[in-house]
């Protein structure tokens, strides 16, 4: 059996990108205005640091681009063609964002290695960028504990990638601070040797990003922690003795799970299927992230006994069992067979009501009668009569 709340998670896939969009939004109009200010402050005030450090917030601004269209889309709903969503769109748009850090890292880094060699390249900047770089570290930290804050209401990857983003732009500042107040004291190549910093720390960040959500669309399990607190969670429901199987992964901001539960063979079906729908239930309401199951209920654990899927189906074994039983007296009396398939074979028990039986001792001899029948077909374990 397995569950999913298609229209609710519609409902809060629309809620879920409209959170997504302001915060981007945000994020975007900020960099338009610190990728512009650094690059003229940079500029004018002889910083090549702070120019690759606009030239990072301008890479941010692209990124709020590839945020905004991975989040409407990847909000989507199922559709016949994707019948478990979108997420993967806001996976994959993380993988780019990651690349592009990386590209931009490799820019940047270049640059400066260039400049370090050619020292007549050496920029010698001033107040003026120490200002726009210093004012560059509060604006984007604010931003990124605003971004990260939306991120983990969401459990947006995506959206936790563009907070740290952010936060690598602030920190790509304070080393800019650093170079800047070091060429002013006179050492010219500090202001480089920055720069070469804030590459590094792009490419590391980026690196991270792209692995992980790389990792995620080849359908990577959670964390093991997450997968304890699952297994926990099916284990804790009335009527499970064990599982086995227990398969997740992610898709954006959300969980899928795929179990198989092991109940008592002897239950009815629709116990056991009741059993199966409070496991859907209890992921559903106690783990935010799952919002698709798979639950298969088994009469035993098929990773140990031999499976039973090459006994004849209930048509054929009746036919087989008929023939066992047309020389038992009473046979014909019997109202309702049940077959349980387990350990490769059937168990069969056989329902007459008692009133059909002469007396106790006959009914007793009846019993034994079919319980011999057992020996009859390779297919049966047992045969036993219960009498109402």
């Amino acid at each position: 059996m397995s569950g999913s709340h298609h229209e609710t998670m519609f409902v809060q896939g629309e809620a879920r990108y409209r959170d997504a969009r302001r915060v981007t939004l945000v994020g975007a109009v900020v960099n338009i205005v610190l990728s512009v200010l650094k690059v003229l402050a940079g500029w004018l005030g002889s910083s090549h640091a702070l120019i690759a450090d606009g030239i990072h917030s301008l890479s941010d601004l692209a990124t709020d681009v590839v945020v905004l269209v991975a989040a409407k889309h990847g909000a989507k709903d199922a559709d016949e063609e994707h019948p478990y969503g979108h997420g993967r769109i806001e996976t994959l748009a993380t993988v780019a964002l990651g690349i592009v850090l990386v590209l931009v890292a490799f820019g940047i880094g270049y640059d400066a290695v260039r400049r370090l060699f050619a020292p007549e390249q050496l920029l010698l900047p001033g107040i003026l960028a120490l200002s726009a770089a210093a004012l560059s570290v509060l604006v984007k930290e604010a931003l990124y504990h605003y971004t990260v804050v939306v991120a983990r209401k969401l459990r947006s990857n995506l959206l936790r990638a563009n907070a740290w983003h952010h936060r690598s732009d602030a920190v790509s500042s304070i080393v800019v601070v650093v170079g800047v107040i070091g060429s002013m004291a006179g050492l010219a190549y500090l202001d480089a040797v920055a720069s070469v910093v804030v590459a590094v720390m792009v490419a590391k960040i980026g690196w991270d990003l792209g692995w992980q959500s790389a990792h995620e669309l080849i359908d990577r399990g959670l964390e093991q922690e997450d997968v304890d607190k699952i297994r926990n969670k099916i284990m804790a429901v009335d009527g499970v003795r064990a599982m086995h199987d227990l398969r997740t992964r992610r898709m954006g901001g959300n969980a899928f799970v795929d179990v198989d539960v092991l109940v008592d063979p002897s239950l009815t079906v629709s116990e056991g299927h009741r059993i199966g729908e409070e496991v859907l239930k209890r992921l559903y309401q106690e783990i935010d992230e799952v919002s698709d199951v798979t639950v298969h209920v088994d009469p035993e654990d098929d990773e140990i006994e031999t499976p039973s899927r090459d006994v004849p189906l209930r048509a054929e074994m009746l036919n087989r069992l008929q023939s066992h039983w047309h020389g038992v007296p009473g046979a014909d009396k019997i109202a309702r067979v049940a077959l349980h398939y387990l350990g490769g074979k059937v168990r069969v028990e056989a329902l007459v009501p008692l009133s059909t039986m002469a007396n106790l001792n006959r009914a007793q001899d009846f019993a034994q009668q079919m319980a011999a029948t057992a020996d009859k077909d390779e297919y049966v374990a047992d045969v036993k009569v219960l009498f109402f």
